[in-house]
């Protein structure tokens, strides 16, 4: 049951983003939309490998051994997919932060919250990434937490830096 609720409010985040985005955020640049564009796909990426943990808390948590395996088999394909959804997710935030402070920059200033609040998305993004290849080269306990921690803050940051008014 636990699995339908955040089934659901991933779905509401996606398309909440999305209505947010195009109907609230009107722009008559190309190159802003095209930078929207990327956010958009990037924020997909992210949030399959964001529910990497997830999946792997429920199947720590339940009880019920055939929704264990049945996640356990997701999880397995999932992996082979979360480094290369995480490079390519990356890379499509690095074109939108260049788009986005190339168009809005001249408009709004560097200096402003919003973009202010993409410096730091961006930032700890990057922890994020070095986070994961730390955990990658050796397993521990504390780099596991460490890269959870900073993918966690991550997205609370790029959350702040999506409702951030222009």
């Amino acid at each position: 049951m636990a699995h339908y609720v955040w089934m659901i409010i991933n779905a509401l985040l996606v398309i909440g983003t999305a209505v947010y985005i195009w109907l609230f955020r009107p722009n008559d640049s190309a190159a802003v939309l095209a930078g929207k564009w990327l956010a958009q796909v990037a924020v997909l990426l992210f949030l399959v490998n964001v529910n990497m943990y997830f999946i792997f808390l429920v199947i720590r948590k339940t009880k019920i051994r055939k929704v264990k395996v049945t996640l356990a088999r997701i999880a397995r394909s999932m992996m082979k997919a979360h480094i290369p959804l995480a490079v390519a997710g990356t890379s499509l935030i690095v074109f939108h932060g260049v788009v986005m402070a190339w168009k809005l920059g001249a408009v709004i200033g560097f200096g402003h919250g919003k973009l202010v609040t993409g410096y730091a998305s961006l930032a700890m993004l990057a922890i994020t990434l070095f986070a994961g290849v730390l955990r990658r080269q050796k397993a521990s306990g504390w780099r596991r937490a460490f890269h959870l921690v900073s993918a966690l803050l991550f997205a609370g940051l790029f959350l702040l830096h999506l409702f951030w008014p222009i």
